[in-house]
């Protein structure tokens, strides 16, 4: 009885303190900060709200920030599963530095980046002057934007999806293979449907981090109203023009915004876990 009892206790203390913990917490961290812009900005009126947002240069920061984190998004999925399947599945001489090249954005500071990868993909720099002579433009473009959210997004896919690929039974794989299913045929209806949950994890984390991104993109986007304006940097600039109010309410959009696009995604993602729960 008494080891029964001692296999039934937790090791954390009971749920009353630790849930009392959590809700603190939360509150301190997030609750209060978020709601503090919806307070801020409702003494601004509905019609100053409405004139400040819908702005064409607040809208056309929302299309900008959104198109580009959604765009960087989907790029980290494709590449990010495939760097994550050769880090899983082939040795190589190297992989390991490989491996931790991967969390390099997680170190690098943002600006950092943002200075190297502006350098590098200008009219002079090392990569933009091949592209110029072909009409390809990176830096101070939204394909700059793009490319930046890209390469500080890209650790999420990966992580994520490398514990889902390590688990997946080769014997499954070589199965399908022997029952006369080709190379995508095997990946359409075996691989895939286990990685999807793990791919929509990582692309919902990408685009989160992606979304509110600063550092590395003010630098390479070049800041052109209406053209590579950032929400973010509007954001700073209203601040930065004691429009405390006007700052709050673009920050309010872009937070609705965010929590509906990231409502979807969790409820896409979990209907494919039911369904390969159910399978």
């Amino acid at each position: 009885m008494a080891a029964k009892a001692w296999k039934q206790r937790s090791i954390l203390p009971g749920f009353g303190l630790s849930m009392g913990f959590t809700v603190l917490y939360l509150s301190l961290i997030v609750l209060f900060p978020l709601s503090a812009i919806f307070i801020k900005t409702s003494g601004m009126g509905w019609d100053k709200f409405w004139q400040t947002v819908m702005d064409p240069r607040v809208v056309a920061a929302y299309k900008i920030s959104f198109g580009t984190a959604f765009g960087a998004a989907l790029i980290n999925v494709v590449f990010g599963f495939i760097v994550a399947w050769v880090l899983v599945r082939y040795t190589f001489p190297g992989k390991k530095l490989v491996d931790a090249l991967v969390d390099l954005p997680f170190a690098l500071p943002t600006a950092v980046a943002g200075i190297a990868l502006t350098t590098i993909y200008s009219q002079n720099g090392w990569v933009g002057s091949l592209l110029e002579p072909l009409g390809i433009k990176v830096a101070f473009t939204p394909l700059g934007i793009m490319m930046a959210l890209t390469f500080i997004g890209i650790p999420f896919v990966v992580r994520t999806v490398q514990p889902v690929i390590g688990e997946l039974e080769k014997e499954v794989e070589e199965a399908a293979v022997s029952l006369g299913a080709g190379r995508w045929r095997t990946f359409a209806r075996v691989i895939f449907p286990e990685l999807f949950p793990a791919l929509l994890t990582g692309f919902t984390l990408a685009f989160a981090r992606a979304l509110g991104e600063y550092g590395s993109v003010v630098f390479i986007s070049g800041n052109m109203p209406m053209k590579t304006e950032i929400a973010p940097l509007l954001i700073m600039t209203k601040l930065e023009q004691y429009d405390y109010a006007g700052a709050t309410a673009i920050a309010m959009v872009m937070l609705i915004i965010s929590f509906l696009t990231l409502l979807i995604i969790n409820y896409l993602q979990w209907r494919a876990n039911r369904h390969a729960v159910s399978a």
